[in-house]
């Protein structure tokens, strides 16, 4: 495990060739926090790519090849989602995510990075904007987590009875993966193997992920309220699907009218997995919001 102190003379590239040899993540605030880093020799800018909920930086795939020959690309795995860490002890609540992840950039020494969310990710960026705007001010936001409340108190509380996480695995079992995905495309189509293993992988290995995934709802607090993201002066663009069920755009509508300086553009037939289904539109239009604002 590489632990790392802030100030530490040690480039992005050292750290990251150091982890690859080990093949352990980075430890920050007490996590084990996988990341990738897509290095590019004279890019002047970098993104970082957030998944959503139930998710990993799998969600990106399509996604990252159109945009590593322009930019820098950084991708993490929340916790305790992917290949980062799923331990009990940690907080995760939204707060200490959005500093785990920028704890992260500074040690990796990525500094004023933009930041891409989609759905749950796009929440830690907005919080990330909100505690630390000078570092964070551009942000695009993909089928964006919004005004969603914490979960209800009769569901956290369950979850301090021994063995709950057990029944945290019974419900996503019952829900399946199958129609959990069924939910987040509007072409039914897109859904093959590649897309059933690589979303299904990370809770088939252990129960980790389930004891990781109790700890969350019972960690996670509501979304950023109106009158908070009516602070939140970072350029925002949001990217929001014509047909998502799960993030309706009529939050995405009214997103775009309480953050003070947002752009909100509609994919036609698309449901909430932007990333995946039109990742062509979504890298252009991220790469025209990125030239504009220089």
């Amino acid at each position: 495990m590489l632990f790392l102190q802030r100030g530490e003379k040690m480039s992005k590239y050292q750290i990251n060739d150091t982890l690859k040899k080990k093949n352990e993540p980075l430890n920050v605030n007490g996590m084990d926090l996988f990341y990738e880093i897509y290095p590019h020799a004279t890019a002047t800018k970098t993104i970082v790519l957030l998944h959503g909920f139930l998710a990993s930086s799998f969600s990106f795939r399509f996604l990252i090849p159109l945009l590593k020959d322009d930019y820098e690309i950084v991708t993490i795995d929340l916790p305790p989602f992917g290949k980062s860490g799923k331990g009990r002890k940690f907080l995760y609540s939204y707060e200490n995510l959005a500093r785990t992840v920028k704890d992260a950039l500074h040690f990796l020494q990525i500094n004023s990075p933009i930041l891409v969310g989609h759905s749950m990710g796009g929440q830690i960026c907005l919080y990330m904007a909100k505690n630390w705007p000078q570092q964070f001010p551009t942000l695009i936001l993909l089928s964006c987590s919004a005004y969603l409340k914490k979960a209800k108190q009769s569901l956290r509380m369950s979850c301090y009875l021994p063995f709950s996480y057990l029944l945290v695995k019974q419900l996503l079992k019952r829900s399946g993966l199958q129609k959990n995905l069924e939910s987040v495309v509007y072409d039914q189509q897109l859904i093959n193997d590649e897309m059933v293993k690589g979303y299904l992988q990370p809770f088939i290995e252990s129960n980790e992920i389930f004891q990781g995934l109790t700890k969350f709802i019972r960690d996670r607090e509501g979304d950023l309220s109106s009158d908070v993201l009516q602070k939140i002066q970072s350029h925002c663009l949001l990217i929001w699907g014509e047909f998502d069920k799960i993030i309706p755009l009529s939050s995405g509508k009214r997103m775009a009218q309480e953050l003070p300086n947002a752009k909100l553009i509609v994919l036609k037939n698309t449901g909430h997995l932007v990333p995946e289904e039109k990742p062509e539109a979504t890298a252009k239009h991220i790469k025209q919001f990125i030239k504009n604002a220089d």
